[in-house]
């Protein structure tokens, strides 16, 4: 499974590039007004920054408005990848731009039958929100499980990317059903690095070797 960060913000993603375990970035409206600059500047910051795909979503509601912002963004960066909303103009405009060879990103997604249309428009990713599914107590991890085996028996091409994961567990049960992607906050990757065994073995191992090398020099 690939790992997406979930921001628009160069320094975190030059952190958890670092770490040597980033596959791509996606970005949203929200995220993008957070940092207060121009958001071509910002999306081609990211692509220089990261080689692989960057998702830039457009704010058009019509096709024709999603097409020309998808024509200005996808000039930014051969890894640029056009982030399109799960209605009848997204995937309008998706269908029109896999056509061209252009990357999509449905996103969104909400149930299985989205997630077909999604795959039928050639989409290159849909992305279904698990955490925004439980906040209204219905199960999101069981509706990433279900596009998996949908699109596994169907063969779809289009890449199930796990989008709102909150917590590692999200991840790890993202990654147990199938999902190809998953996106998440810096938070979250932060959490997933951290155990309190990891630390505590680190820390007797330190102590141990200081020990050792006081012996060499006694």
């Amino acid at each position: 499974m690939k790992l997406f960060l979930d921001t628009a913000n160069l320094a975190e993603i030059t952190e958890i590039n670092g770490w040597g375990v980033l596959d791509g970035v996606t970005t949203n409206p929200t995220l993008a007004g957070k940092e207060k600059r121009a958001f071509a500047d910002i999306i081609r910051e990211i692509c220089d920054e990261v080689g692989g795909d960057v998702s830039a979503e457009v704010v058009a509601t019509d096709t024709d408005g999603m097409l020309r912002e998808a024509t200005e963004l996808a000039a930014i960066a051969d890894n640029v990848v056009i982030k399109l909303p799960l209605t009848p103009a997204g995937l309008s405009a998706c269908r029109q731009l896999t056509d061209r060879g252009v990357k999509t990103n449905v996103t969104l997604c909400f149930s299985a039958p989205q997630a077909i249309l999604a795959a039928q428009a050639g989409a290159t990713y849909v992305s279904p929100f698990a955490g925004r599914l439980d906040d209204i107590a219905n199960d999101g991890i069981a509706l990433i499980a279900e596009i998996a085996d949908i699109f596994r028996i169907q063969g779809y091409r289009t890449e199930v990317l796990a989008a709102s994961l909150r917590s590692p567990q999200h991840v790890a049960q993202a990654a147990a059903v199938g999902a190809n992607v998953a996106t998440l906050p810096a938070k979250v990757f932060h959490q997933m690095v951290k155990h309190p065994l990891t630390d505590a073995g680190l820390e007797r191992f330190l102590a141990d070797w200081e020990v050792y090398q006081a012996s060499l020099e006694a």
